[in-house]
């Protein structure tokens, strides 16, 4: 018989056991307990942030009582695991509980809900013949959107009252309702655009989103993870040494604090771990540099070593460019124009290169992407994603329209409605590609939203006084961007997808602007609470309430001309980065990133530039010599230094609020 016809033996097929489907992260318990910390968080934020004005932890790109509540949250779980293996929960539900938190977070944040609920009080409030409010902008004011009962705010300023009255309560709900009802059609559509912009970034891009790391690598151990990181954080030995060296700094800057004898380490300033360089230059120009922090953050090393080296190179080195920006404007008496020069609209401008480089880069997904929505033949998949593209589109269109009508309700034109929405979603885009592909510490983009736009470049008397009074009852989310909340939606969604939990996108959708509208009211009642407690009047150190409207009565009183070197400026932002993204593309050794030019005009990027100095230079020769294996390696090191200073900063912080006594703070 040839053995090419020989009939094989029947050889029995192996047993193939199926893989145990990943457990569900979008739990009734997970949702439940997120929820009970919501409330506990936005009282911590504002105790923090508004009460006590310190800590801050809104203004960083990773919020600290965030990652402690989960490194808690984390550490009893393992507890349970042990005892009640059932009854723990899994890395998903960690990581939702988290995301959930930092939504939260945004809207209970410095620069958000703590503005709004001052905000909405101010202009009836604090009328007076002297400012002459009442005569020169009540009647343009949307009194539904805004609070007008003067009795109910008596106690919100003065303090030694209460919120739980009938009175208080009643008067406090309308305002509620209405911009929670706001915020979470914002956040609605925001959520929908991550919708169609994930794919793309995430899957076919693969952006490396360095601010989850940490988060992921907490969690790791836990039920359900994915071992990424082999040891468990805790059982490195690095992670420690650099956890012990970030604690010991602080420990001793604590103990300087209660007793100067005690030599603190760096000369305590701002933050408690800065020296002003700027003292040291008192000649013209070049004390134009202004203030000049040398600051020391073990965090921000931290979190620098995780950005790629080009943009850590740039951040710190186009920080002293902006100086010396300053520098040649006094030089040249050009400073006679306080705005030059007009660093915030170059930045604006170099944001629009990014935003724009990006829409155009993605095109041909975005054309793909348009197809599967209208039902016609595409080579994506959105069976998968958060919500169907259609949907998501629909989405879009009916909570933009829902929103050009409340803001046109306020008394803002239609067309400037539309253009206001279009640049603060482009900003909102771009701050979110940043993170995902860069991590950037920082995005605060002070006094650079529609708002001041607008005023700065048409002129207020172009705009008039309905706009005007407008554009001030919107100014709560647009004074700075540094707790904004489209790119931790969408870092949700990259968490899921990490943890085993794509499956379920559309759950972790729905969850996330639950915790949107949730977050809100616990805003609401965290910011009434406390003030009715301490009063508005004696903790109103940065509540920016009257900013608005200060500047609004300015703007009806004197009216400015409008100013064409805005659009000089921005035009001047947007070529430069372009330009630097052209040399970027065509000589890959250059170092220069055009959105570190944006990022490193921004306030807060005094703060951080050293830190982030000295973060690139530890990278450069961590590659340099070691090349990516050692820098592999290294990384639990610098988790420790960001652990190091966030569980012992927030354990001092709580103990402080509780005991009522100041405390050392490690950040602001």
């Amino acid at each position: 018989m040839s053995l090419v016809n020989a009939r094989p033996e029947a050889v029995p097929a192996p047993s193939v056991t199926p893989a145990p489907s990943p457990p569900r992260t979008v739990t009734f318990r997970a949702v439940l307990l997120g929820m009970v910390l919501m409330v506990v968080n936005s009282y911590w934020v504002v105790m923090m942030e508004r009460i006590r004005y310190s800590a801050h932890p809104t203004t960083i790109s990773l919020f600290f009582n965030c990652v402690f509540i989960l490194v808690v949250l984390t550490g009893l779980n393992g507890l349970v695991a042990r005892v009640r293996p059932r009854w723990a929960f899994c890395q998903g539900e960690l990581l939702l509980i988290y995301a959930m938190l930092t939504i939260d977070s945004c809207m209970s944040a410095h620069d958000a809900g703590q503005i709004l609920v001052p905000h909405l009080t101010w202009p009836y409030s604090q009328a007076t013949k002297g400012n002459g409010y009442a005569q020169l902008f009540w009647h343009y004011l949307p009194a539904w959107a805004l609070m007008t009962d003067k009795q109910a705010v008596q106690g919100f300023w003065l303090g030694n009252d209460t919120l739980y009255t009938r009175a208080h309560l009643l008067a406090w709900l309308q305002p509620t309702l209405v911009w929670t009802g706001f915020i979470t059609v914002l956040l609605f559509v925001m959520q929908c655009v991550n919708v169609l912009i994930r794919k793309q970034w995430t899957d076919n891009e693969r952006l490396t989103y360095p601010l989850v790391r940490l988060p992921l690598e907490i969690t790791d151990a836990q039920p359900g993870g994915r071992g990424r990181s082999g040891l468990p954080l805790t059982r490195q030995r690095l992670f420690w040494l650099g956890f012990v060296l970030a604690a010991g700094i602080d420990l001793t800057n604590s103990l300087n604090y209660y007793f100067p004898s005690i030599p603190a380490i760096l000369t305590p300033g701002h933050g408690q771990s800065s020296l002003d360089l700027g003292q040291f230059l008192t000649t013209k120009p070049w004390n134009a540099v202004g203030w000049t922090p040398a600051s020391f953050y073990p965090f921000v090393i931290g979190l620098g070593i995780l950005m790629p080296l080009d943009f850590l190179f740039s951040s710190w080195f186009f920080y002293l460019i902006w100086k010396l920006q300053h520098v040649i404007v006094v030089s040249n008496a050009w400073d006679a124009n306080p705005q030059m020069p007009y660093d915030k609209y170059q930045a604006f401008g170099a944001y629009m290169l990014f935003f724009a480089s990006t829409i155009y880069l993605s095109r041909h997904y975005f054309r793909q992407v348009v197809r599967r929505a209208l039902g016609l033949s595409s080579d994506i998949d959105d069976s998968d994603e958060p919500l169907r593209y259609r949907w998501a589109f629909v989405g879009i269109f009916v909570g933009l329209l829902l929103l050009i009508a409340f803001t046109m309700a306020l008394g803002l034109s239609p067309w400037l409605s539309v253009i206001f929405f279009a640049v603060y979603l482009a900003l909102a885009l771009a701050i979110t590609r940043m993170r995902a592909e860069l991590g950037t510490p920082v995005h605060d983009l002070h006094f650079t939203g529609p708002n001041w736009m607008f005023t700065d470049f048409l002129g207020p008397r172009a705009l008039g006084p309905s706009n005007l009074a407008a554009l001030s009852t919107l100014f709560w989310f647009n004074r700075a961007y540094r707790s904004h909340p489209m790119p931790f939606q969408l870092e949700a969604f990259k968490m899921a997808e990490q943890s085993g939990a794509r499956r379920e996108m559309r759950r972790w959708f729905w969850a996330l602007i639950l915790a949107g509208a949730f977050g809100m009211v616990c805003t609401f009642w965290a910011m009434l609470h406390t003030y009715y407690i301490f009063g508005g009047q004696a903790k109103s150190a940065g509540t920016f309430g009257n900013e608005a409207w200060d500047n609004l009565a300015g703007y009806l009183k004197a009216p400015r001309q409008a100013d064409p070197n805005v659009a000089i400026a921005i035009v001047v932002g947007f070529l430069f980065a372009t330009f630097l993204q052209a040399m970027r593309v065509q000589l890959p050794w250059w170092p220069f990133h055009p959105l570190a030019y944006a990022v490193s005009g921004s306030w807060e990027m005094n703060l951080l530039w050293m830190p982030l100095l000295i973060a690139w230079t530890v990278k450069s020769v961590l590659l340099r010599y070691g090349g990516m294996k050692m820098y592999q390696a290294s990384l639990p090191f610098f988790y420790g230094l960001i652990l190091g200073q966030f569980i012992p900063g927030s354990l001092l912080n709580i103990w402080g609020i509780i005991t009522e006594t100041p405390t050392y703070q490690f950040w602001q």
